[in-house]
């Protein structure tokens, strides 16, 4: 099973109903670019070496964003899809819409598989996890120290 540290964060908003309780907040340890995931696939027995897998891994990323640029979907089987949403604001017509105007912002969003069985859902995805506090991990860390950071809604 999966180890997933969380960090526990006093929430200081002004919103009494959750004012001064603690939520868990998921901690990540590294970030792995795709050099360093070549590397990692390739110590799984691999017959690629890392530089090859580098290379499909770079040139997957550059066609996901081509294919996203022209109003195409990405799914990876067992992972999810990659789509494009617009933020922008109304107009009063179809006539008074400037897309320069009316969009602000093109984003890229992501979609968790929802099949059954490789299921990235949160309620299946949580199954596979073993939660562990990262206070526990660093040494001398102190509740105060928790209660200083900031957090929440």
């Amino acid at each position: 099973m999966a180890k997933f540290l969380y960090q526990l964060r006093k929430n200081k908003s002004s919103n009494p109903k959750v004012a001064g309780l603690y939520f868990a907040y998921a901690k990540s340890v590294e970030t792995l670019n795709n050099r360093k995931m070549a590397n990692h696939i390739a110590e799984h027995g691999s017959v690629y070496t890392p530089d090859v897998i580098y290379g499909v891994l770079e040139k997957y990323k550059s066609c996901i964003i081509e294919m996203l640029l022209n109003s195409k979907k990405v799914k990876i089987d067992g992972l999810g899809t990659f789509f494009t949403t617009i933020e922008g604001t109304g107009a009063e017509s179809v006539a008074k819409f400037d897309v320069k105007k009316n969009i602000k912002a093109v984003h890229i969003r992501f979609l968790p598989e929802q099949e059954h069985e490789i299921s990235l859902a949160s309620t299946e995805f949580i199954k596979r996890i073993e939660f562990t506090n990262s206070r526990k991990l660093a040494a001398g860390s102190t509740e105060e120290e928790e209660d200083s950071t900031t957090g929440g809604e």
